[in-house]
C-alpha cells in the first residue's frame, strides 16, 4: 500500500511496539495528523465478544463532553404535534410517508442520523433494507426511537454518537477533531470508553477489551492502553 511522506514522517513518531497511556497517546494523535485540514480522530476498540450472539451484542450511544466537532444533519420520522417540535428543535428534515417515499424513490441520504416517534415505526420499517446496512436505522437502545424528539434531537445537535460492534466485534467511532486538542480528545475518549466498558454484556468472558487504537484521518495508528478501565 502505497503511503506518502507526510504519513511516513507521522508514523517516525510512534513506536508500534508499545501501548500509550491515554494522555500520551492524544499528544501523539494532535502531533502526528499531517494533513491542512481539520482532521477527525477516531478509536477502534476490539472486544472480546462474539457479535453474531445475541446476548454479546454491544451497542449504545453516549453525548460525549465536547462534542464531535461535526454538524450532523438529523432526520426526524414524525407526525401532527411532533412534527412542529421537531423542526423547533433543529431537526433538518421531518415528516412521514413522502421522506419514505423519497428514500426509496431516489435514493436520498442527505442526512447522518434517523429519528422517529414510537408511533412511525410501522412505515419507517419499511426502510429497514435500506438504512439498516447503513447504520441508520432508528433504535430504541441508541435513544433514537422515543416521543421526546426535542431531546433526542438536541442530544444529537450537542454531539451524541451511537456506538456498535461491527462483524469483526470492532467499534469504530469519532472522539473529536484533532483542533480539540489532547486534553478534550482525552475527556471524550473516557466517557466513550467508559460507556462501553459499563455497556459490557453478562455472557461476555474473558478480557473484554483486547486491543484500542486511535488515528487521525490521515495519521498513523497509535495504540492505547486501557488497562485502567
Amino acid at each position: 500500500m502505497f503511503r506518502g511522506k507526510k504519513y511516513k514522517d507521522s508514523s517516525k513518531l510512534i513506536d508500534r511496539s508499545i501501548q500509550y497511556e491515554v494522555s500520551d497517546a492524544m499528544a501523539l494523535v494532535v502531533k502526528a495528523a499531517p494533513a491542512k485540514f481539520d482532521e477527525t480522530v477516531e478509536i477502534h476498540i476490539k472486544l472480546g465478544v462474539d457479535s453474531r450472539h445475541a446476548d454479546q451484542q454491544v451497542r449504545g450511544a453516549i453525548v460525549l463532553p465536547n462534542g464531535t466537532g461535526k454538524t450532523r444533519k438529523v432526520l426526524v420520522f414524525a407526525k401532527d404535534a411532533k412534527l412542529d417540535e421537531a423542526l423547533a428543535a433543529g431537526a433538518d428534515y421531518a415528516g412521514g410517508m413522502e421522506l419514505v417515499e423519497k428514500i426509496t424513490k431516489e435514493n436520498w441520504f442527505d442526512f447522518d442520523v434517523v429519528v422517529a416517534t414510537p408511533d412511525m415505526m410501522g412505515i419507517v420499517g419499511r426502510l429497514g433494507k435500506v438504512l439498516g446496512p447503513k447504520g441508520l436505522m432508528p433504535s430504541p437502545k441508541a435513544g433514537t426511537v422515543t416521543p421526546n424528539v426535542t431531546a433526542a434531537v438536541h442530544e444529537i445537535k450537542a454531539g451524541k454518537i451511537e456506538y456498535r460492534l461491527d462483524k469483526t466485534n470492532i467499534i469504530h467511532c469519532p472522539i473529536g477533531k484533532v483542533s480539540f486538542g489532547p486534553e478534550k480528545l482525552q475527556q471524550n475518549f473516557d466517557a466513550l470508553v467508559g460507556a462501553v466498558v459499563k455497556a459490557k454484556p453478562a455472557a461476555a468472558k474473558g478480557q473484554y477489551i483486547r486491543s484500542c487504537v486511535i488515528a487521525s484521518t490521515m495519521g498513523p495508528g497509535i495504540k492505547v492502553s486501557t488497562a485502567k478501565y
